[in-house]
């Protein structure tokens, strides 16, 4: 959901309210397109898997998959873990965006967002039953990220308004998923596997996201100066469950193949809008406003299916190189309003209208390892394309990974990987008619500690 449909609602309002005051008779004032609902997610939108040994080789994991971070990019390949472990990733990231309004360019402004977070908790078990491996883990995965906050003005050029709109929006909020993954070796060189999933807020979250706006400035109404400030707080909280399906097939010694289909799914979104408006007339008090509604709405969303085929080659014990191409069906991405309306999250238009086309990433990345006594230090990069859904045509956004490590032979292995990720002219569907778009420059550490048992 965008700002602007909201602040527009609010400006709506407003201006009603001094109509039937008989202070104003022109509400066709704003330049913004009209809203239902957007999907604000500031995170990447493709979100197959977490860790920073997979991130430090460029997010190309699904054939590889040999560590806990399987259950999340393909838990097919849990199989290969020998004996139990439990993971710990954190992440830090700071977001910047350049954003230009074409049409009002008294609005462009430059924000920055940085927030550090759990990217991933693991505990995994492999056990043998029946003369068959397998491999059960509990998994806590951050899929999104809502952080955003945006202070700008906008001059409408029009005498209600004696001087240009200060506005502000202000998001914040987190979606995680909480899995039960499990892996059996079927047959020597093939292994398969799912993860249930829980997709939603966690124990200690009121809400998944919350969404804050404001607007204030001064009005000319008959010769009289007032001033107002309209406020608009919102609060969602999404669940849904899914399925990881994966497999692993270790076609020679040297190549493996992966794939994995993560199904569509319905999320039940609980909305709660709190919206006030108020105008102060000094020197006319008779025509002050001060009024405050809350609304709640019991709404849903639908996921989109995605999958994926990735490719591992293990050159030498110390080498190996990945591949990976994904797939998510947004044209599928669908928000279903509580008056039975449907519209693109992407958009906040009709599917027909908006024209949202799937997307196809594709990553790539290499791992080398210097063995040394008691431990081994692995060097890794990768780079990828990482398109972003967006009205008639993806946004393309490109990154690069570097990262490295420790492993010890007491069992213990520590990692690390920076990711940038980049963008020119993207978003353009978050305020359409304005001539809107962003630059977006990101930068991502991971962090992460395995103990083995």
């Amino acid at each position: 959901m965008t700002f602007i449909h909201n602040f527009k609602a609010l400006i709506l309002f407003m201006i009603c309210a001094l109509f039937f005051q008989n202070q104003i008779t022109n509400a066709q004032t704003n330049p913004f397109s009209t809203r239902l609902f957007r999907m604000e997610i500031t995170s990447s939108l493709n979100p197959v898997g977490s860790g920073a040994r997979a991130m430090g080789m460029g997010g190309a994991f699904i054939g590889v998959a040999d560590d806990a971070t399987a259950a999340s990019w393909n838990p097919g390949g849990l199989i290969q873990l020998d004996e139990a472990e439990t993971s710990f990733v954190f992440d830090y990231a700071l977001k910047k965006e350049g954003n230009t309004f074409g049409l009002h360019p008294e609005s462009d402004h430059r924000s920055s967002i940085d927030d550090m977070l759990i990217n991933y908790f693991s505990v995994a078990y492999p056990f043998r039953m029946k003369n068959k491996e397998m491999v059960v883990s509990l998994n806590i995965q951050h899929l999104y990220n809502f952080q955003r906050g945006w202070q700008f003005i906008v001059d409408y050029n029009i005498p209600l308004f004696t001087n240009p709109v200060q506005h502000s929006y202000q998001q914040n909020g987190n979606i995680y998923a909480v899995g039960l993954a499990y892996s059996i070796l079927i047959s020597p060189d093939f292994s398969a596997g799912l993860t249930l999933n829980y997709n939603g807020k966690l124990a200690s979250q009121n809400h998944n996201w919350e969404q804050q706006y404001q607007e204030s400035g001064t009005i000319s109404s008959g010769g009289i100066l007032g001033s107002f400030q309209n406020k608009k707080y919102e609060e969602f909280s999404f669940k849904g469950f899914n399925i990881n399906l994966g497999f692993l097939w270790r076609i020679s010694e040297r190549w493996t193949l992966g794939g994995v289909l993560k199904t569509p799914y319905v999320a039940n979104i609980d909305h709660y809008v709190e919206t006030s408006q108020k105008i102060s007339y000094p020197g006319s008090p008779a025509n002050n406003v001060n009024h405050t509604t809350v609304k709640e709405f019991d709404e849903n969303l639908r996921m989109p299916l995605s999958y994926g085929m990735g490719m591992a080659c293990r050159l030498s014990d110390a080498f190996t190189f990945s591949f990976d191409l994904y797939r998510t069906h947004w044209n599928n991405f669908e928000f279903e309003h509580e008056s039975g309306i449907r519209t693109s999250p992407v958009t906040g238009k009709t599917m027909h209208d908006s024209e949202i086309k799937p997307t196809t990433w594709f990553r790539m990345g290499a791992e080398y390892q210097f063995f040394n006594n008691d431990m081994i230090i692995p060097v890794r990069a990768g780079f990828f394309y990482d398109p972003s859904p967006d009205k008639h045509s993806p946004d393309d956004l490109y990154g690069f990974t570097l990262g490295s490590g420790l492993i010890l032979k007491n069992g213990i292995s520590f990692d690390t990987a920076y990711q940038f990720r980049t963008g020119n002219n993207v978003g353009s569907a978050m305020l359409d008619n304005t001539d809107f778009s962003q630059d977006v420059r990101e930068h991502k550490v991971y962090s992460s500690v395995i103990y083995y048992f």
